[in-house]
């Protein structure tokens, strides 16, 4: 099992930039790939940005894509998000979630992101 504790969420203006990090614990050796969810009121849960656990592979929505970047710093079992030029339909609980080579998913508790227009 693998437990995840986001932060770095908030309140920003438009224009403005955040970063999130996740820190993993517990069972961090059997993870293979991390990424960052998002969810805006009454709207799905959908990808933000993927990491693999090497780092060498990394995927992004189209929505962030120039914006956004995802990094991961191995020795520190953290995965960060790095978000620039925000937008207000950005505004959303941002989730950090990791899967195990076996398949399990494992997410955070989730971090609030608004940023004002």
């Amino acid at each position: 099992q693998v437990q995840l504790v986001e932060s770095g969420g908030g309140l920003v203006q438009a224009g403005g930039s955040l970063t999130l990090s996740c820190a993993a614990s517990g069972r961090t050796s059997t993870i293979v790939a991390s990424g960052w969810y998002r969810q805006a009121p009454g709207k799905q849960r959908e990808l933000v940005a993927g990491i693999t656990t090497s780092g060498s592979n990394t995927n992004y929505a189209d929505f962030v894509k120039g914006r956004f970047t995802i990094s991961r710093d191995n020795a520190k079992n953290t995965v960060l998000l790095q978000m620039n030029s925000l937008k207000p339909e950005d505004t959303a609980v941002y989730y950090c979630n990791v899967r195990a080579w076996h398949g399990q998913d494992s997410w955070g508790q989730g971090t609030q992101v608004t940023v004002s227009s």
